[in-house]
């Protein structure tokens, strides 16, 4: 079984077929955030701090870190950031960014084994991003898109991936450390959107044995109840064989569905993750007997 493995300075985090799934918190993004934007390119990082030390506390094993500000020193930004989310908690990071000196930046003051998101089929794109991901011994989000666009056929994804994955071989990066993003687009557009997404999540798993990733919340995109929908994706994609998911772990109805799916996969022996989110704790003063009996008092 593929096993690819993230950590900070002090902890590590293991993505794979036979692993509890994986929540990468995604709200450390000044993308349509204003007020977050303003305050980074400020250097305020309160708001980021914030929001590390909630999406932890709400189950995040990993989290993501973008700084991707229009006319501002996005190199200094990302880095600035995450060695404060380094500072504050040891959940190791995704540093995000579609810019090499960005990505450049953040590698080199990051602590542990990162995960670089991303890198497309461009060749161009493989050829700035790979040799930077081999030279900081990371992992790296694929994502499964070219100079042609995103593809609506689940095969074409699939080329994709196979490519990305093969080039990153010829850097000496190993196929366990390339997570593909198969790309989730809104079902509310696309009726076959979660269809297409299962598809190339099997063969993935079957065929390249990679472990997989995704913005889980762009397939409820426009639609009412979007955790619903969230929560109903996630499931299935987790039965599908995806491991890991880009998304916001403060809604409550979208962890329950992931730590439900993990018992439903077996990957969480004994339901003991299960049974210390949810358990009911005991009042105050009522201890419990053999037979599970109250005691009197």
């Amino acid at each position: 079984m593929t096993i690819t493995t993230i950590s900070s300075a002090t902890k590590e985090v293991k993505i794979g077929f036979d692993q509890p799934f994986v929540i990468i918190g995604e709200r450390i993004n000044p993308t349509g955030r204003k007020i977050l934007a303003e305050e980074m390119k400020a250097g305020d990082y309160s708001r980021v701090e914030a929001d590390a030390l909630a999406q932890v506390a709400a189950g995040a094993q990993m989290l993501d870190v973008n700084a991707g500000i229009p006319l501002a020193d996005e190199p200094r930004i990302l880095a600035e950031a995450i060695q404060l989310v380094q500072s504050i908690t040891d959940a190791p990071i995704s540093i995000d960014s579609s810019i090499i000196e960005a990505l450049e930046a953040g590698l080199s003051v990051y602590q542990g084994k990162a995960l670089v998101n991303s890198v497309t089929g461009e060749d161009e794109v493989l050829d700035r991003v790979l040799p930077l991901v081999a030279k900081y011994g990371a992992s790296v989000v694929a994502i499964s898109n070219d100079e042609t666009g995103i593809s609506e056929d689940p095969d074409e994804r699939f080329a994709v991936a196979k490519k990305i994955v093969e080039r990153a071989a010829d850097y000496g990066i190993h196929y366990s450390d390339v997570i593909v993003d198969p790309l989730v687009m809104p079902i509310g557009a696309i009726n076959t959107a979660g269809l297409q997404v299962m598809h190339v999540v099997r063969r993935l798993r079957e065929e390249l044995k990679v472990n997989t990733t995704c913005g889980a919340s762009n397939v409820s995109f426009g639609l009412p109840n979007r955790n619903g929908i969230n929560s109903a994706f996630l499931t299935m994609a987790m039965g599908a064989g995806m491991t890991s998911a880009i998304t916001s772990p403060l809604h409550p109805e979208v962890m329950a569905a992931v730590r439900g799916g993990d018992v439903m996969m077996g990957h969480d022996p004994n339901c003991t993750n299960w049974i210390k989110a949810y358990r009911e704790p005991v009042a105050e003063g009522e201890g419990r007997v053999r037979g599970g009996r109250r005691r009197r008092g």
